[in-house]
Parts: structure tokens; C-alpha cells; sequence
């Protein structure tokens, strides 16, 4: 493979083409886990149910010009709405609780969203159709490369640099850096914490049905995709640091780059590679690369 510039150049793409796309879902779940302290086990499923709801929504919108970006847009928006109830009615009750509580909620919202999946869209293998404009291959002079997964990498990183300003240089995100690293005091200073993690919790559930939709072109919709990407937003998360966007951004260039050259190079042990990775990572840095320690 190594000498073949142009295969190497085109896993070079998949890698970073796949790594942005786990970006985009895993940035949802380390914002809820660094924010929330809640291990979310329902991100994968409303990943899925992204999927699902931009497959309805482009057949809604089909005939209308840019009907699969209002779809995107779309899933987005019911996920946070879907967000909105879930933490209004039963997440908030259970922050102070143990987190056996979350974690036994959360897989329970797994079982809800795939029995409502399956009675809504079947069973069958579902498919969205690549956007217009998106359907042809890119000439980047070394080789030609698919639009969509170069628009995907474009995708991955935008989100990374809109997150980074709004928890950096805004005051909403200065509120929510806060909220993470002590909820008490800023109740003290008369902040609604519970308003923060209702947004927050919404946010990261839109990026992960945004995430949904953005990959539903690339991708077979079916039942049991979630528990595939669940996993590797973990991983991702282990890897960066649980809580840092820098590290979500890292690991999911890690496991992208992984998995193309992995393919490459030992197709057999692809899947122990990542695996094998996260091992390392825990033994020489267990709160990850660039995660911190958590305080005594």
C-alpha cells in the first residue's frame, strides 16, 4: 500500500472522512457527560433515530430545492424537541441520583427509541439518496474522491470550530464551562444549572441526530445501527478525554485513521486495533489525552 500514493492518499481521506463523522455524534456525548455527568447509552439510539426521521423527511421534501439539507435540519431539531421532554420529565430527577439510575434510564430509552423505530419504519434496510450536487467525485489532482465524504470531513471540522467559540468566547459558554466544573456555586450566584443542562442535554442531541442525518446518505438504515456507533463514541470519548471537545476531536481522528489504515494493513485484527488503542490510552493516561484528571 505504501507504495501506492493514491491508495494511500484515498484511506488517508476515508480515515478523516469517517473520523468527522463520528465527530459530529461523539461531540454530543462528551458535551452531555462533561456537563451532565450523565453516561448517555441513548446517544447511539438517537443517532439512529436521526437516520430514520431525515429518511421521512426527504420523501416529505422531495421535489423541494435543498430538501435533504431541510431534512438534516430537521432531525436536528426533533431530536433536541425529543430532548427537551425526555430531560423536563424524567432525566432532571435523576442528576442527584446514583448512576446506576442513569445508566439503567438511558438503556431504557434505548429499548423505547428501537421498539418505536420498528413499529414506525419496519424492519426493512432503509436508504436516503445523496443530496444534489453531492453525487459525483471530486478531481483533487492525486485522485478522484467522493463529494459527499469530502463534504462530510468539511462538516466535521466546522462543528468542531463552532463548539470551541461558543464555549470559549461566548458568555452562554462560559456559563456551561462553569455549570461542569461547579454547579453549586453558580446556583449560588442565582443561575438557573437546571436551564443550562436542559440546553446542553438538547444540544447534544441534536448533534447526534444531526449526525444521523448526515450520515444516512452514506450509510444503510436499519434496525441495531445504533449499537455500532454507540460504542465508538465511547471509544472516541475514553481516548480524548471524557468532557474535552479537543480530545472528542482527536480520539474520532484517531479511530477514523485506525480503521481506514487497519482495513489496509491487518484486515483481520482491524477491530482490535482500536481496541488495543484505548488499552494504551487507559494505562499510560487513564483520563485521556487530553482529558484531566478528575479532582479528589
Amino acid at each position: 500500500m505504501f507504495n501506492n500514493p493514491v491508495l494511500l492518499f484515498i484511506q488517508l481521506l476515508n480515515g478523516l472522512s469517517l473520523g468527522m463523522s463520528l465527530f459530529v455524534i461523539a461531540a454530543g456525548l462528551t458535551l452531555i457527560l462533561g456537563v451532565l455527568r450523565v453516561l448517555n447509552f441513548a446517544h447511539g439510539a438517537f443517532y439512529m433515530l436521526g437516520g430514520y426521521v431525515c429518511f421521512s423527511l426527504v420523501n416529505a421534501f422531495s421535489g423541494i430545492p435543498g430538501g435533504f439539507w431541510f431534512a438534516a435540519i430537521g432531525s436536528a431539531i426533533a431530536l433536541a424537541a425529543m430532548a427537551y421532554v425526555v430531560e423536563r420529565t424524567m432525566l432532571r430527577h435523576l442528576y442527584d441520583r446514583d448512576h446506576l439510575y442513569q445508566l439503567l434510564f438511558t438503556f431504557a430509552l434505548v429499548m423505547i427509541v428501537g421498539d418505536l423505530v420498528r413499529v414506525t419504519w419496519g424492519t426493512q434496510v432503509l436508504s436516503v439518496s445523496l443530496p444534489a450536487g453531492f453525487k459525483g467525485a471530486v478531481n483533487l489532482g492525486i485522485a478522484y474522491y467522493p463529494s459527499y465524504r469530502l463534504f462530510l470531513c468539511f462538516v466535521g471540522v466546522l462543528v468542531a470550530i463552532g463548539m470551541w467559540y461558543f464555549v470559549n468566547r461566548t458568555r452562554s459558554g462560559r456559563f456551561v464551562r462553569a455549570a461542569r466544573q461547579d454547579r453549586e456555586m453558580l446556583e449560588s450566584l442565582g443561575i438557573n444549572v437546571g436551564r443550562i443542562y436542559m440546553l446542553v442535554f438538547m444540544a447534544g442531541s441534536a448533534l447526534a441526530g444531526l449526525g444521523g442525518a448526515l450520515a444516512a446518505p452514506a450509510v444503510a438504515l436499519s434496525q441495531g445501527m445504533d449499537a455500532e456507533i454507540i460504542v465508538q463514541c465511547f471509544i472516541i470519548v475514553i481516548i480524548g478525554g471524557m468532557g474535552s471537545l479537543g480530545g472528542a476531536f482527536l480520539g474520532a481522528l484517531i479511530l477514523g485513521l485506525l480503521n481506514s489504515f487497519g482495513v489496509m494493513l491487518v484486515p483481520s485484527f482491524e477491530i482490535v486495533l482500536i481496541y488495543l488503542m484505548m488499552i494504551l490510552v487507559l494505562l499510560i493516561r487513564p483520563w485521556g489525552l487530553l482529558g484531566k484528571p478528575e479532582a479528589e
